[in-house]
């Protein structure tokens, strides 16, 4: 049981954190990893997984040890994000903490891993890489933890996590974590060999603040136009979602050219491009971070008020870790979808199958609001912008219209003589 059972290093950086009680996964999955058993930790977002898995695991750790932790992430800002969160537990420690992130200088982190950091924090593709080359001590490792494991055992990166696997001594202790971990199960137990515990408290944890969830009725080239509205929203700050790179990036233009305060972050952008537009997002120096999936997991927003999706979710879990970027450890959040007609269905029908309740609202005068405002006849004259004239073009006054004008004016001089004799 935490905090009563930490040592006295990171007993104090718990009591620094400003935490009281642990919650519901950081208490079950303790004693289990503690004692070295493989575990499959499943809770929901912002439920605090990461110090769930990190604290026990750190006490299984020997100072000069060499390579004895490694925790996988499916990103780069998840790495970065549990690397900071790593560092601050192993503050009053001797323990190295080494981050091996694609994208980053891979000179540095070779030389870095001259020093026999005990604990490795990186993104598979890159760990891989280093194991084939022998950089890491794979037969070191004590423990690995799969953050996110539902990605990093899902589609091609199933290939990269058994290539890693391959690299381990059998008597390696392997961990799983995820919101969504059960969807991976079977592979799992291919893995472990039927040999972990499972420790599910997405029923029983209550750790989840209060969420609301809307859908606002758009056309899908409107879109735009209604997150430039959106923008204009007092207090208003989000991630907003995209299904495709492609889109995010016409949108971000479109966005951008009207100085509107948004930044992207995406697969395509390199490391630099990608930490710079996270760093405004946190330092509240833009109001919107258009993003995709790539910063649906595991990233801790503080007091992060919203979570925009410019279309709908492909999938539930996409859409469930999307919002949990917000209303973690307690604390208030909106989603909102952006939907168009044809789509409004599937939306119902995946919000139902999660037992989420959804709610229409509406965007006027710069304001959410509930219901439909009622404008009246002289509401929308004031709305209406003034048409403004077009005004005459200037003629341009040529030899040839000046010699046409002289004898128009002859003739109506000679026409006006014949009359005065009649």
């Amino acid at each position: 049981m935490i905090p009563e059972s930490l040592p006295a290093t990171l007993l104090e950086q718990w009591q620094k954190a400003g935490y009281e009680n642990a919650s519901l996964i950081q208490k079950q999955v303790f004693e289990p990893l503690k004692t070295r058993q493989n575990v499959v930790g499943v809770a929901p977002t912002g439920s605090g997984k990461t110090v769930a898995y990190l604290l026990p695991s750190l006490m299984q750790v020997t100072p000069g040890g060499g390579n004895q932790l490694l925790i996988l992430t499916a990103s780069q800002e998840l790495a970065m994000q549990v690397l900071e969160t790593a560092r601050f537990w192993t503050e009053k420690t001797q323990l190295k903490v080494q981050p091996l992130i694609g994208g980053a200088n891979t000179k540095r982190q070779l030389e870095k891993l001259k020093e026999k950091p005990e604990i490795l924090i990186g993104t598979a593709g890159r760990v891989l890489e280093l194991m084939k080359t022998k950089k890491i001590k794979s037969h070191q490792l004590q423990t690995v933890i799969f953050d996110e494991a539902d990605q990093l055992l899902a589609g091609q990166a199933l290939e990269i996590a058994k290539g890693i696997l391959q690299h381990l001594d059998r008597s390696c202790q392997l961990n799983f974590f995820s919101a969504t971990a059960l969807s991976v199960l079977p592979e799992i137990k291919t893995i472990t060999k039927d040999d972990f515990t499972l420790i599910d408290v997405t029923k029983e944890d209550n750790s989840q603040g209060e969420v609301a969830h809307l859908y606002l009725m758009t056309s899908k080239r409107k879109k735009a136009d209604t997150l430039k509205k959106l923008l204009h929203v007092a207090d208003f700050r989000s991630l907003i979602f995209f299904n495709e790179v492609a889109e995010l990036g016409a949108v971000a233009e479109k966005l951008q050219y009207h100085n509107l305060p948004v930044a992207t972050l995406a697969s395509d952008q390199n490391k630099m491009l990608r930490k710079t537009a996270l760093q405004a997002f946190k330092a509240d120096k833009i109001k919107g971070l258009l993003t995709t999936d790539v910063a649906a997991r595991g990233l801790d927003l503080a007091d992060l008020p919203m979570i925009v999706n410019v279309e709908v979710p492909m999938d539930d879990a996409s859409y469930l870790h999307r919002a949990g970027r917000v209303g973690r450890m307690g604390k208030k959040g909106t989603v909102i979808t952006l939907v168009a007609e044809n789509d409004l269905s599937y939306l119902k029908k995946m919000t139902k199958k999660m037992a989420l309740p959804l709610k229409k609202v509406f965007l006027y005068g710069g304001q959410l609001v509930d219901t439909r405002p009622v404008i009246n006849e002289n509401e929308k004259k004031s709305q209406k912008m003034p048409i403004e004239k077009e005004k005459p073009k200037p003629k341009l006054h040529t030899k040839e219209s000046i010699v046409k004008k002289k004898n128009k004016k002859r003739h109506k001089k000679q026409k006006n003589i014949g009359k005065r004799r009649v």
